[in-house]
Order: structure tokens, then C-alpha cells, then sequence
């Protein structure tokens, strides 16, 4: 997971307010793993996503 790279196509400014306790885990996640803050976001989003296409209206394979 390491050699992937996030945020590097067009980007696009997301602002949201979250629990002080998710944000705190994810700065101290940032700090203990050596990823900026805001790639440990966007690859939780895709996760999410990725587990949740249904939430965009797409079919799941076996559907």
C-alpha cells in the first residue's frame, strides 16, 4: 500500500467537520505511519466506497 499514490490526478477542495476523537486518531495514525493526513483520508473514502457502490447506484457483479 505503501508504493500507491493518492491525490495525484485533478483535485478537488472537500470540507467537512468531524468528530474531534476521528480526527485525532487519524493525526496520530499520520504521524505513526509517515502518510500525510490527507492521504490517510482519501484512502478511507476509497475504501468506503469501494465497499459501499451501492450508495452511487451501481450493480453489484453477481446482481
Amino acid at each position: 500500500m505503501k508504493t500507491q499514490e493518492h491525490n495525484k490526478g485533478e483535485l478537488k477542495e472537500l470540507s467537512v467537520s468531524v468528530e474531534k476523537d476521528v480526527v485525532e486518531a487519524f493525526e496520530r495514525m499520520a504521524e505513526n505511519t509517515g502518510y500525510n493526513l490527507e492521504d490517510l483520508v482519501v484512502i478511507a473514502l476509497k475504501r468506503f466506497r469501494a465497499s459501499h457502490s451501492d450508495f452511487e447506484g451501481k450493480k453489484m457483479p453477481n446482481e
